[in-house]
């Protein structure tokens, strides 16, 4: 036996598996240390944390919340701290960092209140006094009418006002709107009939200036309930009551406190408009429009990618064109997103919509309806991105359909039509949803495309509303993935941001996983009554 016949060594035998087990723990670990960084770190953004008052050297007093820790550079080991002061209408900034050698003492007030404002961020500070129409509330009392009366009725007079403001002269302005188009239509086209319209908007101007007187006294009547609050440094700040969001004070905190004020954060975040350039506030217009982008192109790549697959496999006589065909299938799935996203801002949104907006908007323009970019030509933007992994996996998914099953289906006498849309597909089904699960992880996470397509950074109407036709797919929307590259890196206060940024990731990640596990738990029952069908 020459010593290349000799069996190689147990351990040199084992050695592959050992090393495709390392690489599966790694990157096992990895994905978990990523999810537990996200996670945690966004979990516990909204966690209501003490606040402190602090002393530096020079006698300067800060009130606020200690942000982060961190080591001073060539500084033999000194530790800085950054501190969130809040107050930016007052002191023009929010973090300020010191030494700890720079700290001369620091206390947590026990009396010590976060604002949480509308505008300006939060306010750290002490609530000195309640103006009312009844009279002048001062110290406690002052907070007590707050948390028990006036804040909630507060809450009430701006949603009244926003209610005014946005859905009836909205309505009011849209119907206007219409009426407006139709004259404009009906001059270009010499019809009669504009004279109906005319009085149209003549009654809603009139409705109009109802609502609007209504609203501007409304609003006289919210001015007169106000709120004094006092910094640490004795400077006054006074706002109207409607303006704050929420408060509280840190320091006198229960747990069974601080879990209300995390549960009403976590619900202004997944139920709430956002606020302060979108690093506070909450994010469901960004939920809606991640979701309803993902089913539409999922209802766009799916059929498509299916029949792609179908005359690939069950109909294209197998020859070189078919295997070029497949190359530039498999080569597609490589190209950069953001081509796509050029590809579909020039065909979808200039060309498409373009040719849309004369045939069907003319008396819009040069305003563009269709062809400026929605949530329509951004679907459909992703839907070729994705297509080529729906393609792959269904030619796997056909390919892994027994040939008996086809031989004894044409024997039976079905057509080949009837043969592939009752026997193959079925069995295969398990396979195509394989293919859109994937193609839904991708889309739903990708931006650059979206980014010239139709996704801005604000967007106060949602593509679906009570406005017919009720599903506006030509408007723009707000996105989870854009809006954490907005926070991250073009937020004027990135450290004021990072909380929102760990937060809509969580949001994103879960949007994702729940997607992806409808689509599996529909995937494993159609497998079961495949096999059931079988038996």
């Amino acid at each position: 036996m020459t010593r290349a016949d000799q069996p190689a060594h147990p351990i040199i035998r084992r050695l592959p598996i050992w090393m495709t087990g390392v690489g599966l723990m790694i990157a096992v670990l990895m994905i978990v240390a990523l999810l537990t960084l996200i996670i945690s770190r966004g979990l516990c953004a909204l966690w209501p944390v003490r606040v402190w008052e602090v002393t530096a050297a020079d006698g300067t007093r800060y009130l606020g919340l200690e942000h982060r820790t961190e080591v001073i550079p060539d500084a033999a080991g000194a530790r800085r701290t950054l501190w969130r002061i809040g107050n930016r209408d007052l002191y023009g900034q929010d973090f300020v960092w010191l030494a700890d050698s720079e700290v001369r003492s620091r206390v947590m007030p026990e009396t010590a209140a976060v604002i949480e404002r509308l505008e300006w961020g939060p306010f750290y500070g002490y609530v000195s006094a309640l103006k009312t129409p009844d009279g002048t509330q001062d110290g406690d009392a002052a907070w007590r009418r707050m948390q028990e009366r006036e804040l909630p009725a507060a809450r009430r007079r701006l949603q009244t006002m926003r209610h005014l403001e946005r859905r009836v002269i909205g309505d009011i302005s849209y119907a206007m709107e219409r009426h407006r188009l139709a004259v404009t239509k009906a001059e270009k086209l010499g019809q009669p009939g504009t004279v109906a319209h005319t009085a149209a908007i003549a009654a809603l101007e009139a409705q109009y200036q109802e609502v609007a007187q209504e609203l501007r006294r409304r609003r006289e009547e919210d001015a007169a309930f106000r709120i004094v609050l006092i910094d640490v440094a004795g400077r006054t700040k006074e706002l109207p009551v409607s303006s704050i969001v929420r408060m509280h004070q840190p320091n006198r905190l229960s747990l069974a406190g601080r879990v209300a004020v995390y549960a009403s954060r976590m619900g202004e975040l997944v139920f709430g408009q956002p606020r302060e350039a979108n690093s506070e506030g909450g994010v469901a217009p960004a939920i809606f429009g991640t979701v309803m982008m993902t089913l539409i192109m999922s209802l766009a790549v799916v059929p498509l990618g299916v029949l792609a697959a179908l005359y690939l496999h069950e109909y294209a006589k197998q020859g070189v064109l078919v295997s070029v065909v497949r190359i530039a299938v498999n080569n597609l799935a490589g190209v950069p997103s953001i081509v796509f996203g050029v590809f579909g801002l020039g065909f979808f949104c200039y060309f498409l919509g373009g040719t849309i907006d004369q045939l069907f908007y003319a008396e819009r323009l040069p305003a563009s309806t269709f062809g400026g970019g929605g949530i329509l030509w951004a679907s459909l933007t992703l839907a070729l991105l994705t297509v080529p992994v729906v393609i792959v996996s269904t030619e796997e998914a056909l390919a892994a359909v027994p040939g008996g099953v086809r031989e004894a289906s044409l024997a039976c006498g079905a057509t080949k039509f009837q043969t592939i849309w009752q026997v193959v597909l079925p069995a295969a089904v398990p396979g195509i949803l394989t293919g859109t699960i994937l193609a839904m992880a991708r889309g739903a996470g990708e931006v650059a495309p979206l980014m010239i397509t139709g996704v801005v950074k604000l967007a106060p109407e949602l593509p679906v509303d009570h406005l017919a036709p009720f599903l506006h797919l030509e408007r723009k929307f707000m996105h989870l993935g854009f809006h954490i590259y907005d926070l991250g890196f073009q937020s004027p206060n990135i450290e004021a941001s990072k909380a929102m940024v760990y937060m809509t990731t969580v949001l994103l990640l879960g949007i994702v996983l729940c997607l992806n596990l409808t689509a599996m738990i529909l995937r494993t029952r159609l497998r079961a009554a495949t096999r059931q069908s079988e038996v």
